[in-house]
């Protein structure tokens, strides 16, 4: 079935849902701590990838990665940036810090996209970002921590990876050059899991911790992570970028229902801010296209 844009939205949506239960599965872990958790993660992530991708696209997907281009690997380091900075930033800084800074992930993908592929934002699109930017930045001003230098520069780093993913992945199906990005996921756990072992040495997980970890490999990050490659074929790097901002609010929305972290007024706040903005940009863009 085409994935049309609408669907591709939806099924958006769907994937920010996913990677939100992170914060409150990670709430139940035990002993598992740091580079351990991010190991596990990635590791379980590439365990089902690599019963996933051969069931999916047959066995010859390994041959893709062989093979694959310059685009696909760029992706897949990215990837791995993304699945391990995330984690590592958690270890230096607060919470807060981190959300703050991945905030930033529309900008840099607009900006990017602009520079590298020459895409044209519409002002919707621009109005968009700054109002979704805007209202996550309002939704932890008050939690801010001074100082936290070294972890903001590290959770810099999702932004950024994930705003040159969003624009290859873009770049290389506009060129026609019908590049497979999907196996570069796999890519990106591999390394990941491969850079962090040394670190996540000597292993503290228990049953409890490797299965709930498990959980995060297969549906948080391996199902996702390749349904938001099939996305962006559709939807442009701003606006996948954009919706990802929703990633922020179900994780709230998670906390609170599954480890009883209540947000605040000023989280109420400037999560009606973000998802407003998201709503108005897409209907917006429905009525255009109509």
């Amino acid at each position: 079935m085409r994935l049309t844009h609408t669907r591709a939205v939806f099924l958006m949506v769907a994937v920010t849902l996913m990677w939100s239960i992170a914060g409150v599965v990670t709430r139940h872990l035990e002993h598992a701590r740091s580079f351990e958790i991010t190991f596990w993660r990635s590791f379980f992530t590439m365990a089902s990838l690599l019963v996933i991708l051969p069931l999916v696209q047959g066995r010859e997907v390994f041959s893709k990665i062989r093979r694959g281009p310059a685009a696909l690997w760029v992706s897949g380091a990215c990837w791995s940036v993304m699945f391990t900075a995330f984690m590592l930033a958690l270890t230096l800084t607060s919470v807060a810090n981190v959300l703050v800074t991945m905030s930033l992930g529309p900008f840099l993908t607009a900006l990017i996209a602009r520079v590298f592929i020459g895409h044209r934002i519409p002002a919707r699109t621009w109005a968009a970002i700054v109002v979704a930017g805007a209202g996550i930045a309002y939704m932890y001003a008050a939690q801010l921590e001074a100082g936290g230098i070294a972890g903001t520069l590290v959770a810099l780093c999702v932004p950024v990876a994930g705003a040159i993913n969003w624009t290859v992945t873009q770049r290389s199906h506009a060129a026609g050059q019908d590049v497979d990005l999907v196996p570069a996921v796999l890519v990106g756990a591999t390394i990941s899991s491969l850079a962090t072992l040394p670190l996540a040495l000597p292993f503290a997980a228990t049953p409890h911790d490797l299965w709930l970890l498990a959980l995060l490999g297969l549906v948080q990050l391996a199902i996702p992570c390749t349904l938001a490659v099939v996305c962006a074929r559709v939807l442009k790097a701003p606006e996948v970028a954009l919706l990802a901002l929703l990633e922020v609010i179900f994780g709230i929305a998670l906390a609170w229902v599954g480890a009883g972290e209540a947000p605040g007024s000023t989280v109420l706040a400037g999560g009606a801010l973000v998802i407003g903005a998201l709503v108005a940009n897409e209907l917006v863009g429905w009525r255009e296209r109509a």
